[in-house]
């Protein structure tokens, strides 16, 4: 189990978890953070990522995100349950856990496999970071920087410059996060493809935009403004200076395991969590 210790229903419903675990001969393996803080025992990171096989992540999607990066290479599958807001990859209800758990201990589940973005940014021709991004990669200008001027390429190819805030290159899991918030289209997460979307473009024509799987999409910020930050799933970020090249394309190699439970699919999702078609009303 991965718990957001900083939410107080969290913990209540983890410590609420770890006991239904026993009762029912199932009990949960926590990592040391998280056993310190429930009073319980823990197994040190290299243990728990070599013993787990499904976990189980109590919070919202941010708790989901940090949780998505701490078992990367793992191939565990996550499950989780939303004690958020929104809650599109932690999407489980907090009333309907101990039915959900048992689907799962049941084998009444399946997994879906989400692509993971690959990112490189590189500076004077060499790599500097590796990072991937479960939802997004944002290359935005801080608060008190000015307009962006952003070099964008298509496989090495000269796509165009765009004068914007920033821009978001999204995963289709990531299309229901910010990318959703700057006017991109909501896209399956079993589909393989990216989306490109401007920030605030300062132009008309600038309109978000799907790749293909196979694309590899960059950006370069050009001008002379060192205000500039790369930010991973809206969770870390890194300082970008003009000049510099983002390399973003879907991952080959690495992807993220997740549950899904009977009876729910992501259009489900999509009219729950953003009430699509509920102005017409119930057939």
């Amino acid at each position: 189990m991965i718990v957001n210790l900083r939410k107080p229903e969290a913990v209540e419903m983890a410590r609420h978890l770890l006991q239904w675990g026993l009762d029912n001969g199932c009990p949960f393996l926590l990592p040391y953070q998280e056993a310190s803080a429930l009073t319980t025992a823990g197994l040190s990171d290299e243990e728990w990522l070599r013993t787990v096989k499904l976990a189980v992540v109590v919070g919202g999607d941010g708790t989901f995100l940090r949780a998505a990066r701490y078992v990367l290479d793992a191939g565990i599958i996550l499950h989780g349950i939303n004690m958020g807001h929104l809650g599109f990859l932690a999407s489980s209800h907090p009333e309907e856990a101990e039915q959900n758990l048992r689907d799962i201990l049941d084998d009444r589940f399946d997994v879906l496999k989400r692509r993971l973005l690959r990112c490189v940014l590189y500076r004077d021709g060499s790599p500097l970071h590796t990072l991937y991004a479960l939802n997004d990669i944002v290359l935005s200008k801080n608060a008190i920087a000015r307009l962006l001027r952003i070099e964008v390429r298509f496989d090495g190819r000269f796509f165009g410059v765009l004068p914007a805030d920033g821009v978001i290159v999204s995963s289709p899991t990531g299309s229901t996060a910010y990318a959703l918030s700057a006017g991109g289209p909501i896209i399956p997460p079993h589909l393989d493809s990216m989306l490109l979307a401007p920030l605030c473009a300062h132009t008309l024509y600038s309109r978000p935009l799907m790749a293909a799987a196979t694309d590899r999409i960059s950006l370069i910020p050009r001008d002379s403004s060192r205000d500039i930050t790369l930010t991973q799933d809206g969770q870390l970020a890194y300082e970008v200076f003009p000049g510099d090249r983002i390399d973003v394309e879907l991952s080959q190699d690495k992807v993220l395991q997740t549950v899904v439970l009977p009876g729910r699919n992501f259009l489900d999702l999509v009219r729950e969590k953003l009430g699509w078609g509920q102005s017409t009303g119930q057939e």
